[in-house]
């Protein structure tokens, strides 16, 4: 069975159509309940006489729009424009979410149809989270997230690539198969012959060594003057150690962007989005997300800037941890997407494929 809404998504509890919560009626709920469905699926705004027509209260229209203004007053929905309709409001999704939403347990089809897509055979870990990334997008309709674990291999190879005026990638690879990128601000003007001095620098002196062995190393050299770098040289290779010092995640896969642009017509809302992307590049994204998804058991929603990662409005985060053969948490796998996403398919899907993952890792 289905672990409970409790279980799967900390402090979610169950409920059914006819039990207070928040302190609403069960015929304030009901309604609530369904504007949202009716939202998520359409996402439209939601009229009294279409509430009417579905639910079996035997309320009339009037009736309804009595208790639609109630809930308005009590900052649960809104409306847009001059419509007749309402809309959720982050508080109401969140009510929703929390109380009032029922989903069902994965089919032993769809559980097989995960666990194959998430199948490691003949990939290395990065390309089988990134597949999994790339099938929660697909499913949710909505950009997949995955962070990585931070690599346990040694240094194969590490190199540095300019992307523009300030900026470069920073590439590792570990014999373990895995890639890991990482943008970082250079010296403006640098040119290209620093980047390649630095990577042969470094390949030099951390082929062979795991991550704290080589920070170790390089900041001894760079601490007593051991080199011949000039700089600037000296610059970037800090900062390209600097990219991985310290923290606990590894890398962020991000599948299905191109979903978060998709019916945006305000060149406002764009640019709110592309802002996202950029955020989604730093390193403590990364580190933030995994914070988030340890803050309960199972999975974890965020409505709006809940989150505290982004102040989008209109975005909704769902994530769950996932864990190694010793049961540390060492990852996490969900989407990010908009906020009438469908929760009670997207929850449970979150849910199984971060277990499948943890088994692939124990």
């Amino acid at each position: 069975m289905m672990p409970s809404p409790k279980a799967l998504a900390g402090a979610m509890g169950a409920s059914g159509a006819g039990a207070s919560v928040a302190g609403l009626d069960s015929r304030s709920a009901t309604i609530l309940r369904e504007l949202v469905e009716l939202y998520v699926l359409t996402g439209e705004p939601v009229g009294s006489r279409t509430l009417s027509r579905r639910l079996p209260l035997g309320l009339s229209p009037a009736s309804i729009r009595n208790v639609m203004a109630d809930l308005e007053e009590a900052g649960f929905l809104y409306a847009p424009h001059t419509s007749a309709g309402r809309l959720p409001t982050d508080r109401g999704l969140r009510l929703f979410v929390d109380g009032l939403l029922e989903f069902g347990d994965l089919g032993e089809t769809e559980r097989e149809a995960i666990a194959a897509r998430c199948a490691a055979s003949g990939r290395s870990l990065q390309e089988t989270l990134a597949e999994a990334g790339q099938m929660l997008s697909g499913l949710a309709g909505a950009a997949g997230l995955v962070v990585a674990p931070k690599s346990e291999g040694r240094i194969r190879h590490m190199e540095f690539v300019a992307l523009g005026p300030g900026r470069a990638l920073v590439v590792l690879v570990t014999d373990d198969g895995q890639v890991e990128n990482r943008v970082i601000e250079v010296p403006s003007g640098l040119p290209p012959s620093a980047l390649a001095q630095a990577s042969n620098y470094l390949n030099a002196r951390l082929a062979g060594r795991s991550l704290d062995e080589a920070r170790a190393k390089v900041n001894e050299e760079i601490a007593a003057n051991r080199t011949a770098l000039d700089a600037l040289t000296h610059q970037v290779i800090e900062a390209g150690v600097a990219t991985w010092a310290g923290g606990n995640a590894g890398s962020l896969i991000v599948r299905g962007q191109h979903k978060l642009l998709q019916n945006l017509d305000q060149i406002a809302r764009v640019q709110e989005i592309q802002s996202l992307f950029e955020r989604l590049e730093a390193q403590e994204t990364v580190l933030r997300l995994l914070e988030l998804a340890q803050r309960g058991e199972g999975v974890q929603i965020f409505i709006g800037a809940e989150s505290g990662l982004f102040d989008t409005a209109g975005l909704s985060m769902v994530v769950a941890p996932f864990r190694n053969g010793q049961e540390r948490i060492v990852g996490a796998i969900g989407v990010i997407g908009p906020t009438r996403i469908n929760y009670g398919r997207v929850i449970p899907v979150v849910d199984y494929t971060a277990r499948v993952i943890g088994r692939l890792l124990g």
